[in-house]
């Protein structure tokens, strides 16, 4: 099968496609998927390279987050409610090949009204958005929410449920465009530009003084974003896009009183699993009501260009979930719905 393989550690960039590689086989308790469509992460440049905090061993294919179906060989664990031919959208490692071994517990059904591009996006951005400002932030109506990188997968995401849940948005991203592209797509309130100097002054003017309640981070500008935050704001660590992980002047957390949470989505499955259902009724009743919808980046990519893709992703030159074109999807799936 073809597939985006790590033989060595290397920059994508580096690698190509491999055009023979094996298909898997299934384990205990997975069931093997056909890819359609995978969404590209900036921790796949990570892992790619050896810098990611989970490295499976080489050589391994690279990808998490897949749409696709069950094979027509795959077989069928005791408790599993999919069938061959199923549409499932999911994660686990493996996802950039034309065929991935995946415990069916990782697997969602995907809605009739989202195609193969949109559900690609969904198994780890969305839920992530979701939990980090509901279950760690527990946010209220009517609070102010910062969100940095606010144009890019997890960001738009988040943008479009704070506004779902009632929250008053400040996008905050590194150029204006990307933060118009947070107001008309996420429908943010206000942006700022982070690459502006003293941006956090910006901010405390639209709060009236306040600061906001919620900062929601997956850069790495939690130290600089405590400059804007309120008495009892709640700062989420989602990730470090930028590339090293911060040090935090503890006496701001003292001084004004805050929360500093973390969100590791994946986790869930292990330490929390019966909170993962109740992420993703919510989730569904928010896309079915059309108060939230995955935004996906205008140009997606074949899986020869993979890397193309994830430079993008690097060099910051994307926005909304970027995706990579595994196989052609059927006829009645080459567009999306939603």
């Amino acid at each position: 099968m073809r597939a985006f393989v790590v033989n060595d550690y290397a920059h994508p960039s580096k690698i190509s496609v491999t055009q023979n590689f094996p298909e898997p086989r299934a384990g205990h308790g997975q069931v093997l998927v056909d890819v359609y469509s995978a969404g590209l992460n900036y921790f796949d440049i990570l892992q790619s390279q050896g810098k990611y905090q989970v490295q499976p061993p080489r050589p391994f294919v690279l990808g998490n987050e897949f749409a696709g179906k069950i094979s027509a060989d795959s077989p069928i664990p005791d408790g599993c409610p999919f069938r061959p031919g199923d549409r499932v959208f999911g994660g686990g490692q493996g996802a950039y090949a034309e065929k991935v071994a995946v415990s069916w517990q990782n697997l969602v059904p995907l809605p009739d009204n989202m195609g193969y591009d949109q559900g690609a996006g969904l198994f780890l951005t969305w839920p992530t958005s979701y939990e980090a400002l509901v279950g760690r932030a527990q946010l209220k109506a009517g609070e102010w929410v910062l969100v940095t990188a606010s144009a890019g997968g997890v960001g738009i995401a988040a943008v479009q449920l704070a506004k779902a849940l009632g929250a008053k948005v400040i996008a905050a991203a590194g150029s204006q465009e990307k933060i118009d592209i947070s107001i008309r797509h996420g429908r943010a309130d206000h942006g700022v530009n982070y690459s502006t100097e003293g941006w956090q002054k910006e901010v405390l003017k639209i709060t009236g003084g306040k600061g906001v309640d919620v900062i929601y981070d997956p850069v790495g500008l939690i130290k600089d974003s405590l400059k804007c935050i309120a008495w009892k704001g709640r700062a989420i660590v989602v990730g470090f896009a930028a590339g090293s992980i911060e040090k935090l002047p503890l006496n701001l957390v003292l001084l004004k009183n805050i929360s500093i949470v973390g969100i590791h989505w994946g986790a869930y499955i292990k330490f929390e699993p019966a909170r993962v259902p109740v992420v993703w009724r919510s989730l569904f009743d928010l896309f079915s009501s059309g108060r939230a919808k995955p935004i996906i980046y205008p140009e997606t990519f074949p899986l020869d260009r993979l890397a193309d893709g994830l430079v993008a992703i690097e060099k910051r030159k994307t926005w909304g979930k970027v995706i990579v074109h595994i196989r052609e999807p059927e006829t009645s799936q080459a567009k999306t719905k939603l």
